[in-house]
């Protein structure tokens, strides 16, 4: 729902001449964005709740510690009409994990996805709330740590998975070959499906299944580490992996066997690839291409007031929002 909301608040900011198509574009996004009741999905105030069903009710998980929760938090607290208290941000943040992890200080979430989906519409660089004030540094630069650091994992590679190295990287949210354990050249090997992958300090879970997402959606962040390593396994895995439509979800170099998959396909000697596209693997490979190559997004979202109500009410001050 914040992913698409985020969507619609970027297209009202985005179209702006006063004709009625874009009048109505604008008014769509108020109609979707105003009537959420953001107070309503706090059964265990003041964090959120990770979502409700007709059937069995609220979810028993909020959204607690770092992840694509963010946009959430401020978009429930930009809101004019039903938004939730103030406190909820610092709260929030008090349930972050601080850690250091491969030379890499940052805050703790293993799959990059977590680093990454928020800032997708928010421009982090140079502002900060009173955490990151007391870290000495920004989300931004977060990520562009734990960017480098799950790349120094892939480089030490303590599983032995297949490929993996400098360029040959990137754990996140994808698809994968199969629930399932293999036991190859003499050493059982654990296989998920979807899965969030993703490796931080004292958090790894890791099948040897990489996804192009992870690569593109902190180009960004650190351009002269994941632009290489997009070219890289382009190169090294060919049509197997790219399509007339970009990067196909995700690969499995270890996962090369003559073993039958649940979905996707596997290339003897080479691996296992999926055949299948998602939508919110590809969404920030493109949105973060053109971040990195012309700012539109941030640019974009800069001037939509309630984006900026809900980055000052969670304490935001600095850089282009001012003090």
């Amino acid at each position: 729902t914040s992913l698409l909301l985020a969507g619609a608040l970027f297209c009202q900011s985005y179209f702006t001449l006063a004709n009625p198509t874009e009048n109505a574009i604008r008014a769509y996004a108020d109609s979707l964005y105003l009537r959420i009741d953001w107070q309503w999905i706090r059964p265990r105030a003041p964090f959120v709740s990770m979502g409700w069903h007709p059937e069995t009710g609220y979810i028993k998980y909020d959204r607690n510690g770092l992840n694509e929760g963010m946009i959430l938090y401020i978009l429930a607290l930009g809101s004019p009409t039903h938004p939730i208290d103030a406190s909820a941000w610092k709260e929030w943040t008090k349930t972050y994990q601080w850690a250091e992890f491969y030379g890499q200080t940052h805050l703790n979430f293993a799959p990059l996805f977590g680093h990454q989906y928020s800032q997708v519409w928010i421009d982090f660089r140079g502002i900060q709330d009173e955490f990151m004030r007391g870290k000495g540094i920004d989300y931004f630069e977060n990520s562009r740590r734990a960017t480098i650091s799950q790349r120094s994992y892939a480089i030490d590679n303590p599983g032995r998975w297949k490929d993996y190295g400098p360029n040959i990287w990137g754990l996140t949210a994808v698809d994968g070959p199969k629930d399932t354990t293999i036991t190859i050249a003499g050493r059982p090997r654990l296989f998920f499906t979807y899965s969030a992958r993703g490796a931080a300090a004292g958090e790894i879970r890791d099948d040897g299944t990489l996804g192009p997402t992870a690569l593109g959606g902190s180009i960004p962040f650190a351009p002269e580490i994941t632009v290489p390593a997009l070219v890289a396994i382009r190169e090294k895995y060919g049509d197997n992996l790219f399509t007339n439509y970009g990067f196909l979800d995700s690969f499995n170099p270890t996962f090369d066997v003559a073993f039958t998959p649940q979905h996707g396909k596997v290339v003897p000697g080479v691996g296992w690839f999926d055949t299948d596209f998602l939508g919110i693997d590809q969404g920030p490979i493109v949105a973060m291409i053109e971040n990195y190559r012309s700012e539109l997004i941030w640019k974009t979202m800069k001037k939509n007031p309630y984006i900026v109500a809900g980055l000052k009410r969670a304490g935001f001050t600095g850089g282009w929002l001012g003090d």
